[in-house]
């Protein structure tokens, strides 16, 4: 009885160990190539994302690094009163691509069905296409435009038409290298076999 217990435990310890590690950021956050090639499943997202919206795989890439580092189940900071009583997170952003409560219900809503889920790759790509589809549509930015792209996708697309992104110069920064982080993933994965 002790032995089929140990064994049981074994196989418990040892699945649990691979979904936290599937959850986990891949080891080489700067190579487009190694991320593909170590989560396979990426490569599925990324590519129906593109075929559903027109996204190009290596921006979403780059807007998930700066999102979430490809972290699964990422949220925001905890904030503390009197540095130590926590009283909540900064907001209920919550994996992959960091999707508000509301924006991700209104995403359920309209196209991803209740059954989606924020920390699945699959589900988060199609809800970065889907929001940055009606970025285009609201806001003439188009999809290869990152730097844009991401500015609305950060501040929304009110936000973006009403110039806030231009009182946060870290923003502003930011858009640039997810831009940058963009054109790096985009010349890593035209020669990555892997992707093809």
């Amino acid at each position: 009885m002790s032995k089929k217990l140990y064994l049981a435990g074994l196989m418990m310890l040892v699945l649990g160990s691979c979904g936290t590690r599937d959850g986990s950021a891949p080891r080489n956050l700067d190579n487009a190539c190694s991320i593909v090639t170590e989560r396979p499943h990426y490569i599925r997202a990324l590519k129906a994302a593109e075929r559903n919206w027109g996204v190009q795989p290596h921006v979403l890439m780059a807007m998930i690094y700066q999102e979430s580092k490809f972290i699964a189940d990422n949220r925001p900071p905890h904030v503390y009163a009197l540095g130590v009583i926590p009283t909540g997170r900064q907001s209920s952003a919550l994996g992959y691509s960091q999707a508000l409560d509301g924006t991700w219900e209104e995403y359920q809503q309209q196209e991803g069905g209740r059954r989606s889920d924020r920390t699945n790759i699959g589900d988060a790509t199609d809800f970065m296409g889907w929001y940055m589809s009606l970025t285009v549509e609201e806001n003439g930015i188009p999809l290869n435009d990152t730097y844009n792209q991401y500015l609305a996708y950060h501040d929304g697309r009110t936000g973006w038409r009403r110039g806030t992104y231009r009182s946060k110069p870290w923003l502003v920064r930011i858009a640039g290298e997810v831009r940058d982080r963009a054109v790096m993933y985009d010349a890593q994965l035209r020669s990555c076999r892997r992707f093809r």
